[in-house]
């Protein structure tokens, strides 16, 4: 799989740009702020439909245009397509020409495994961030997930609204019964799938650390859940009813899952070292890239958004050996050079490129 052409107009700081691939390593180099990242954040776009850095798609329409529009143009090994996003008062997007009517029609379309320097915080931040580096990871492969996702946040929503009712409005409790039934239908397909993507990410992610590590460390990934069944979630919620009906939300459910990574069985969140949190944070997305290809028959392409500023050069180049076949497109400061590896360079300033 690998991206042949990226087509900008009024996107972040570009007025328009064509950008041209190769099937190996791009690279984007020049000093900050000048629009290196907003091209990772417009392939992240056409493979999501949303970006990691904003959660406002008008922010990353060009000041003073009141529309953007990006086009990809990609190669599988069993098709070609072409995915257009053009936001303005509304986003649509399309593939191939047709424009799609849900966002579980565009995933899996675009395979990315992206790396930035916030990764750190998947492991240092609090849940949120491990729960959206898992939904981000299995809605590439199973885009079945977000559709059960998206409904479940929506049913959270209009129990919150209610239990709030219920303490301002003195609305009747049965009616909760309603909300309870829909919520542990989504959360059980929800925690199906993310228990065998954890338990997947610890079969490699083990070997993985062991290699980086020199077998001085080893790793362990642990899910935390609260819903493993149907029953013991309903039970969950008819115990925590008149706690939530105080606090006017949902206390507990799949909204609040999380998984610890432990080194030497510890863990790390508390005992780690700034530099065992970038090791196993690489394990991590190591895994996740094997995984994606063990999923869909071929390489995902690679992301590197200024990742390469935390490693000298050895090791930049021992990394990129590991990448055999996958296209890598990466951000950084100052060219960099790859021996054994056919590398295309662009030199990024001021929202375009040289």
């Amino acid at each position: 799989m690998w991206i042949k052409k990226i087509k900008i107009n009024n996107f972040r700081n570009y007025k328009q740009e064509e950008i041209s691939l190769n099937e190996n390593i791009n690279l984007f180099y020049g000093e900050n702020a000048q629009g290196k990242t907003n091209i990772i954040e417009a392939i992240f776009l056409g493979s999501i439909g949303k970006s990691f850095r904003t959660k406002k798609d008008k922010e990353m329409i060009r000041i003073g245009q009141e529309n953007a529009k990006i086009e990809i143009e990609y190669q599988k090994s069993d098709r070609e397509g072409i995915i257009k996003i053009e936001l303005g008062n509304k986003k649509n997007i399309y593939l191939n020409g047709i424009k799609i009517k849900k966002l579980s029609e565009l995933l899996g379309n675009i395979n990315i495994v992206i790396f930035t320097p916030d990764d750190i915080n998947i492991l240092k931040g609090g849940p949120q961030n491990r729960r959206k580096f898992l939904d981000i990871m299995i809605s590439q492969l199973k885009p079945n997930y977000m559709y059960h996702l998206n409904l479940y946040l929506k049913t959270l929503e209009q129990r919150n609204n209610y239990l709030r009712q219920i303490k301002e409005e003195k609305k009747q409790e049965d009616l909760l019964d309603i909300w309870d039934e829909k919520l542990i239908e989504h959360a059980n397909i929800i925690y199906e799938y993310r228990n065998e993507f954890i338990n997947k990410i610890k079969e490699k992610i083990k070997e993985i650390h062991k290699e980086i590590t020199n077998y001085k460390e080893d790793i362990d990934i642990k899910y935390q859940t609260e819903c493993q069944t149907k029953e013991k979630y309903l039970q969950l919620l008819k115990e925590r009813r008149n706690i939530d009906i105080i606090k006017g939300y949902t206390t507990k459910g799949i909204h609040r899952d999380d998984f610890i990574i432990y080194i030497n069985n510890k863990p790390i969140d508390i005992y780690g070292s700034q530099g065992q949190h970038r090791t196993a944070i690489l394990s991590l997305k190591l895994s996740e890239l094997n995984i994606v290809k063990e999923e869909i028959g071929e390489e995902p392409i690679l992301l590197l958004d200024d990742f390469m500023s935390e490693l000298d050069k050895s090791r930049i180049q021992n990394f990129l050996e590991k990448i055999k076949n996958a296209q890598v497109i990466i951000t950084c400061t100052e060219k960099i050079k790859v021996e054994n590896k056919k590398i295309l360079i662009y030199n990024v300033k001021e929202g375009s490129l040289n």
